[in-house]
């Protein structure tokens, strides 16, 4: 029974992000009467500001060995069901130009406020209400097994109610814990939360020693135990970012070491050993040089606090300055925070869902996607692949 004042809906999303906009579109395909809830006067913000304003949509690689979770297996039924191939079409059928940039990733060509476009078409293409700049205050559950959540606009009530409000990245943006606080109100367990895809930042001693480097990037292979990834490396002034970096921030946890290979897939002993023989007066700053950026160069060789020329170096030395470049150990003093993380690791716990509709086991018609749950992807587009499957699955269920 729906109270007085109160508007029914077959289905509310709380949350209008890219993981909320596609459920609100799959439930309004079905006929479903959907109304889609923001605190944000607009959709998509993460969208927006995503891959430098032309979204990272999606991957070409995306498969569940791509994604963090305490339950790996958990994301394999959303993504076999909704893959990136179905995201593509529906962006080449509103023709979407796009391009691959590196490792799968594909972006717009233009801007990233073509995909809100298009979500947004389909959400009123299929009926679904967006009621934006709408604070949610609170969420009940009704005697009858639907919901009721009060809004700043008045109350609604739903049979089937959809969390869709994102984790605690980029607070500046408007994000929080609401979904978790949903999560822990009805009973269901979380993982610990902690930021993912961000950069690293070292102790004042550490700091005061690399600040010369602050700007300078390197391809570079960035490992932690097992896990290693091969992309850029950015010095700042508070320690490290970039891809490698942001990826394995994700495996990282505090007081571990990482390495670091700045000449991944050159033998910098054998380089040395033959610079040694060939050019022998040279400096090994020098030599460096010649492989590396000059301050880095300048740097390792300062460092080593050897002999002048190359040719007085030894063998010894010499595997020290490869250590240097090509297993550089390095433990970060903590990372940048939810400020500039990309996301939040961790969340609902997996095993209080159904990984084919992505709905609470105990509590019928209450649904949890994308960032929220926990199920976090790589750097490069796979994080908004879950929200779309996850989206999609949740669609077909409420």
């Amino acid at each position: 029974m729906t109270l007085p004042g109160s508007k029914f809906y077959d289905v509310v999303v709380l949350g209008a992000g890219a993981a909320g906009m596609m459920c609100a579109i799959e439930a309004g395909k079905r006929g479903r009467s959907v109304a889609i809830v923001d605190h944000s006067p607009s959709a998509g913000d993460k969208i927006r500001i995503s891959g430098g304003g032309r979204c990272n949509f999606t991957n070409i690689n995306a498969s569940a060995k791509n994604f963090i979770s305490k339950n790996p297996r958990f994301a394999i039924s959303a993504l076999s069901r909704y893959t990136q191939r179905d995201f593509i079409a529906l962006v080449e059928r509103y023709g979407i130009a796009y391009h691959e940039k590196t490792l799968g990733q594909l972006f717009c060509d233009g801007s990233a406020k073509q995909i809100i476009e298009m979500l947004v078409a389909e959400m009123l293409r299929h009926g679904v209400e967006l009621r934006l700049g709408t604070e949610i205050k609170r969420v009940e559950h009704r005697v009858d097994g639907g919901f009721r959540v009060a809004l700043s606009t008045g109350d609604v009530v739903c049979k089937s109610l959809v969390i869709a409000t994102g984790g605690k990245s980029i607070p500046k943006m408007g994000a929080t814990g609401f979904g978790y606080e949903i999560a822990s109100q009805f009973g269901l367990k979380l993982v610990e939360t902690r930021p993912g895809l961000v950069p690293l930042t070292f102790d004042p001693a550490t700091l005061a020693r690399l600040e010369p480097l602050s700007g300078i990037a390197v391809d570079a292979v960035a490992q932690h135990g097992k896990t290693r990834f091969a992309e850029a490396m950015l010095f700042t002034h508070r320690g490290l970012s970039g891809p490698a970096i942001l990826q394995i921030s994700s495996y990282w946890r505090e007081g571990d070491e990482i390495t670091l290979s700045m000449l991944p897939g050159i033998d910098v002993f054998a380089t040395l050993k033959a610079a040694k023989a060939e050019r022998g007066k040279q400096a090994l700053q020098t030599v460096l040089a010649t492989l590396l950026p000059k301050r880095l160069a300048q740097l390792i060789a300062e460092a080593e606090q050897g002999p002048a020329n190359l040719a007085d170096f030894s063998d010894k030395a010499l595997r020290r300055v490869e250590a240097a470049t090509n297993a550089w150990r390095v433990k970060p003093l903590g990372s940048e925070g939810y400020r500039t993380a990309e996301v939040t690791l961790g969340g609902v716990d997996t095993d209080e869902l159904d990984p084919k509709t992505m709905a609470a086991k105990a509590v019928p018609g209450l649904h949890f996607i994308g960032e929220v749950v926990d199920v976090t992807g790589w750097l490069g587009g796979y994080n908004f692949q879950w929200a779309w499957s996850s989206g999609w699955v949740a669609g077909q269920a409420v």
